[in-house]
C-alpha cells in the first residue's frame, strides 16, 4: 500500500514536515502547492520529483491524494479547508488550528459527516521524551502526582528583529504565547495527567515590539490534587545545544520520585530521600524538530492509515486544548481561576 500525500505550503515548518514525509516507508510525496517563488525554488533544489502547483484547486483536480497536509499559517485555514473538505480521505491542519476557538468549531463541524477525516498537526506529545514519560508514570514509578513545572525557555524572542528570519507573522500575532505555543503544553499536560478541573493565569510581554504576549505563568488543577505549572518566557534561554529541542526544562514530582527533563533530552529520576538523580535511558534523534517528533506524529498518521489504529489528534479531540486556551486568556483577563 502506497500512501500518496500532498502538501500546501513549503514555508519554515512545511520544510520540515516535507522532510519527514520523504523519509516515511510506504508513502510517496506527489504534488505542493506554494505560490512563494522562494518557496518554489526550494523545492526545486530539494530535488522534489512530484508536481508545484500554485492553488489548491488545481492540485485537487489533478492528481489523486490520500493526504492533504496544509503547513500554512492560520489565517489561511479556514479557507483552504473548506477547499478540501470532501475532496480527499485524509486532511493534516497545522497549529494553531485557524484564527480561533469559533473559527476550528466551525471547520470541525464542516468535516462532520464528510468523506474527509480533519486531524491537528499537535507534534509535542509526539516527542520521545513525552512518550517515555508517559510509559515511566503509567508504570506508577514515581507514586501519585502532586507537582509538576515546566519551564519554556527557547531565548528565540528577544530584539527587535525576533522571529523575521524563521516565522515573521509571529511578530503580529495579537494572541502569542499560549495560542501559538503553550497550547502544545496544554495538549502535553492532557497526555500525560489527564484532563485539568480549572486554570488561573498571568500573561505578559516581555519584547514589547510584538503584537501579542510572549511570557506567561499558567497554574492547571486535577481532581487529584495535581497542580502543574506553564512557566514561559521566550525572551529567556536556559542549558541546551539546542535550544529548540525541549524548549526548556521539566520536572516532575510524585510521593515516591521526581522526574526531570532537562534542555539535552535527557531524563532522570531521583528516588525518594536520595541524594543524586539517576539517567534513564531512552532513545531519540536531534533531527528535524523536537527529536524528530514532526516524523514520530507523521508515522503515527501512516500507522492509522494501514493498521486502523487510533489517531491521538483529530480535530474533533483538538478542540478541548482550544478550549482551555480560551479559558487562560480569560484567567488572564479577569485574575480569576476558570474552571473547565
Amino acid at each position: 500500500m502506497t500512501i500518496r500525500v500532498g502538501m500546501i505550503g513549503h514555508g519554515y515548518f512545511g520544510r520540515i514536515q516535507f522532510e519527514a514525509w520523504q523519509r516515511l516507508e510506504g508513502v510517496e510525496l506527489v504534488g505542493v502547492t506554494e505560490k512563494s517563488p522562494e518557496c518554489v525554488n526550494a523545492l526545486i533544489e530539494s530535488g522534489f520529483a512530484g508536481k508545484v502547483f500554485d492553488n489548491v484547486e488545481t492540485m485537487l483536480s489533478t492528481i489523486d491524494i490520500d493526504v492533504l497536509d496544509i503547513s500554512t499559517p492560520p489565517a489561511s485555514h479556514g479557507e483552504l479547508l473548506t477547499k478540501c473538505v470532501g475532496k480527499v480521505a485524509m486532511v493534516i491542519c497545522q497549529k494553531p488550528f485557524c484564527t480561533s476557538l469559533s473559527e476550528a468549531m466551525t471547520m470541525t463541524k464542516l468535516f462532520d459527516g464528510s468523506l474527509s477525516k480533519l486531524v491537528v498537526h499537535e507534534n509535542f506529545r509526539f516527542m520521545p521524551w513525552y512518550r517515555k514519560i508517559r510509559d515511566i508514570l503509567a508504570r506508577g514509578e514515581l507514586g501519585a502526582i502532586r507537582q509538576a513545572h515546566f519551564r519554556m525557555r527557547p531565548g528565540d524572542g528577544i530584539g527587535e528583529s525576533a522571529y523575521l528570519l524563521r516565522q515573521p507573522y509571529f511578530r503580529q500575532m495579537k494572541r502569542f504565547l499560549v495560542h501559538e505555543t503553550g497550547i502544545h503544553w496544554i495538549d502535553v499536560f492532557r497526555f500525560l495527567f489527564g484532563e485539568p478541573r480549572s486554570v488561573f493565569a498571568d500573561l505578559w510581554q516581555s519584547n514589547q515590539g510584538l503584537a501579542g504576549e510572549d511570557s506567561g505563568l499558567i497554574l492547571f488543577e486535577w481532581e487529584t490534587g495535581l497542580r502543574a505549572v506553564f512557566d514561559g518566557n521566550r525572551t529567556l534561554d536556559h542549558a541546551a545545544d539546542n535550544h529548540r529541542l525541549t524548549m526548556g526544562e521539566f520536572l516532575v514530582e510524585g510521593e515516591n520520585a521526581s522526574l526531570s527533563l532537562d534542555g539535552f533530552g535527557n531524563i532522570a529520576v531521583r528516588k525518594r530521600g536520595e541524594k543524586q538523580f539517576v539517567p534513564v535511558p531512552h532513545e531519540f534523534e536531534d533531527r528535524g524538530f523536537g527529536g524528530d517528533c514532526v516524523y514520530h506524529f507523521q508515522k503515527h498518521i501512516v500507522e492509522h492509515l494501514v493498521t486502523g489504529s487510533v489517531i491521538e489528534t483529530l480535530a474533533s479531540d483538538y478542540l478541548a486544548n482550544m478550549r482551555i486556551a480560551e479559558k487562560v486568556y480569560r484567567s488572564a483577563k479577569t485574575g480569576r481561576r476558570e474552571i473547565m
